[in-house]
């Protein structure tokens, strides 16, 4: 596997990334930049050192890269923490920063295929965006390469597509950040990969993307909604790009009928995610509007590009109901939807009092071969 990262003029200094103005200074070194990241988020005291007792929750998870066991973390010490990511013959390309939220980057991960490969067009490649789940509150970039999301990306890498990750921000009702913010994110991923796709050997018209549980409800949005819509980032609107296929495990299509979330109709019924659409601060007034725009089903039109939804039947965090759900709307209006049921499968594809059937490589296979016959000919 050859690593690169775009070249530039980026300057670490007393923690701090410097950014000059260039695309070009948009990936750090990743394990440095991980650091960087963490020291931001947890040295309260902001001396460049993060203590144990500033968050000794935290640390717990960190613990095991204090080498010299003095409960002080040092830029050195947590820059050897190891990112997760996805192997491939081609350029691998981390931590790009696609755009800043106030004084938070937020990043995304490309990996590329082969020089060789043939779904090149003008020395350009498709792109699939992965969109991780979590939640709307949990998950980074990094899950695309664990579980059955690294063999899906690995032989998708193989087949020659690029593979974008993306990190988004986090739900946190109490601080602002919600549900939509997740969307308008991932949408400003796909526009800063589209408006530098020339750079980045991307063909903006052969995006793809996927996602798993609150990815996946984020991956439906980003397939079913037009680039113009949800803003974010003043300097990444306009960019145009094509959205061809999409692919959903395990994710949510309406917020509205809240009744899809209750996977037992016996069983008392709590709106669980709906703080996380609507926050501390919306009213009685806007609920409906601020539920219909974050439900997938309600984009839904005859002309839209082809969906997959892969469900469990006995998933308790997403119901299947809305897999049926979608595809009975979808069916209604002749939109381009198709549902693949796994029997005894809860949410990750756990099984539940029997082997899942299908199996997760046949769940693979599945994936693989939409993203392959959903590709112009």
């Amino acid at each position: 596997m050859i690593r690169s990262f775009i070249p530039g003029t980026i300057l670490f200094i007393a923690s701090h990334w410097f950014l000059c103005s260039s695309l070009a200074d948009a990936a750090p070194p990743a394990s440095t930049a991980t650091a960087t990241r963490l020291l931001q988020r947890f040295d309260e005291n902001a001396n460049g050192i993060w203590e144990q007792n500033e968050n000794s929750r935290a640390w717990n998870r960190y613990r095991k890269l204090d080498a010299n066991q003095d409960r002080e973390q040092s830029i050195d010490e947590l820059s050897r923490e190891q990112q997760a990511s996805l192997d491939t013959e081609g350029e691998t390309k981390l931590d790009l920063v696609y755009k800043t939220v106030g004084q938070k980057e937020l990043l995304l991960d490309l990996y590329c295929p082969a020089e060789s490969s043939e779904l090149r067009i003008d020395d350009r490649c498709p792109l699939i965006v992965y969109t991780h789940g979590g939640g709307w509150a949990a998950g980074s970039k990094q899950g695309a390469a664990k579980g059955s999301f690294k063999t899906v990306f690995g032989r998708l890498l193989k087949r020659g597509f690029a593979v974008a990750s993306v990190n988004y921000r986090l739900c946190k009702p109490n601080c602002g950040v919600m549900m939509r913010d997740c969307v308008i994110d991932s949408k400003d991923a796909v526009r800063y990969l589209a408006k530098n796709s020339k750079m980045l050997r991307l063909d903006p018209t052969r995006f793809f993307v996927m996602g798993d549980s609150a990815g996946g409800q984020i991956a439906q949005m980003l397939l079913l909604t037009t680039p113009d819509t949800l803003l974010g980032d003043e300097a990444l609107a306009g960019t145009s790009y094509q959205v061809l296929a999409g692919v959903s495990w395990y994710g949510p299509c309406d917020f509205e009928k809240t009744e899809l979330f209750n996977h037992d109709d016996r069983a008392d019924f709590r709106d669980r995610f709906g703080p996380r659409i609507l926050g501390s601060n919306s009213s009685d007034a806007n609920k409906l509007e601020l539920y219909r725009e974050m439900s997938p089903v309600n984009f839904l039109r005859a002309d839209s590009p082809s969906l997959l939804m892969i469900q469990g039947d006995k998933d308790t965090t997403i119901p299947v109901k809305h897999a049926h759900h979608m595809k009975q709307k979808a069916d209604a209006i002749k939109a381009p939807v198709e549902v693949m049921i796994i029997r005894n499968a809860g949410h990750n594809w756990r099984s539940v009092d029997a082997k899942i059937d299908p199996s997760r490589d046949a769940i693979v296979d599945r994936t693989v071969q939409f993203f392959l016959d959903h590709l112009p000919n």
